[in-house]
């Protein structure tokens, strides 16, 4: 069988931002799902100050897909060279770089270079389509980097957190059953899962005008939320994205996790927000700042995630509290 032709692209953009910004940006893998807008989740497996590997998940097409990078940082180039293949497809390896060099004060130029063997299954086809793939990241890291004197106003992380009495399995099953969530919490009105593979779902939550945005559309409707969730059960954690997030939100990520002890578990609920400037009058009013939006983003998913933690201390604990009563037991 005669080999396939190696397809490589070289993009380059010019980026209002200092290249040592743009360089921290690269380098910091596990920030990039609420800097950059296809990424969902990034796990660091190793890292030895030089070589690390990462397990990503991106949402692209309506569909999750999953790699592994294999990268080398090099802070003093500014450069990151990595190599990223699909877990489902070995041999089937994308190989290429990233460098920022300065462009005058406050500027930079990024260039990504990117090449391929093969034609991966979930790649896109031809050098027309790793080209719009290069063209497409780079546009996406340029947005993100020319926020960067502004990112301390508009990137914001909360949690909250809860104390259950109750077994570690009736909790996760809680929040892994989200389609049950709509007869369950007040601020969930209707529900969707796809699952396309186990523990991966593409949720759409209907939460009305009211419970979901932070402004009401023009026809004060129930308003579909796209989240994609990734569950890891044995580990005891739920990592999700909104896909779409309402206004003033530019991108919002977060985690459930469950952190057992003794006698009991304490969930957290982690949130991750950047704020989109751009929304800030259209959904909070004339005149909005960030710190207003700061203090509405914070009530308003504090108090959604409050009540999803009390329905799932409610469910975890209730079935301990009857077995209690069955014994004798006061309940109590």
């Amino acid at each position: 069988m005669p080999s396939q032709p190696v397809r490589s692209v070289r993009r380059t953009v010019r980026v209002a931002a200092p290249a040592h910004v743009v360089y921290g940006m690269l380098a910091d893998a596990p920030r990039w799902p609420v800097l950059l807008p296809s990424y969902v989740h990034v796990e660091r497996m190793d890292f030895d100050g030089a070589r690390e590997t990462l397990l990503a998940w991106e949402f692209q097409d309506g569909r999750v897909r999953s790699s592994r990078l294999r990268r080398t940082l090099r802070p003093q180039a500014h450069r990151v060279d990595f190599e990223q293949d699909d877990p489902a497809w070995p041999g089937d390896t994308v190989a290429g770089s990233w460098s920022v060099e300065p462009d005058g004060a406050g500027r930079s130029l990024v260039t990504l270079w990117q090449q391929t063997p093969n034609a991966p299954a979930n790649a896109p086809a031809g050098p027309d389509g790793l080209d719009a793939d290069a063209a497409g990241r780079l546009a996406r890291l340029r947005e993100a980097a020319e926020r960067w004197d502004r990112l301390d106003e508009l990137l914001l992380a909360f949690e909250e957190r809860m104390r259950i009495e109750g077994p570690a399995e009736l909790v996760y099953d809680f929040l892994y059953r989200v389609e049950d969530w709509p007869e369950l919490l007040p601020h969930v009105d209707g529900s969707s899962v796809r699952e396309d593979r186990p523990g991966t779902q593409v949720v759409v939550l209907d939460t009305g005008a009211a419970g979901a945005g932070f402004t009401a559309g023009p026809d004060d409707g129930a308003a579909g939320f796209e989240t994609v969730r990734l569950c890891f059960p044995h580990a005891g954690r739920i990592v999700f994205k909104e896909t779409a997030p309402p206004a003033p939100l530019t991108a919002h990520s977060g985690e459930w996790s469950l952190v057992p002890d003794e006698s009991g578990l304490t969930v957290v609920c982690a949130h991750r927000v950047l704020l989109g400037e751009e929304s800030l009058e259209a959904a909070l009013g004339a005149g909005a700042l960030p710190v207003d939006a700061r203090r509405q983003v914070r009530e308003r998913l504090g108090r959604e995630s409050r009540q999803t933690l009390l329905l799932a201390k409610w469910h975890a604990e209730s079935p301990v509290r009857r077995l209690r009563q069955g014994r004798g037991g006061s309940g109590r």
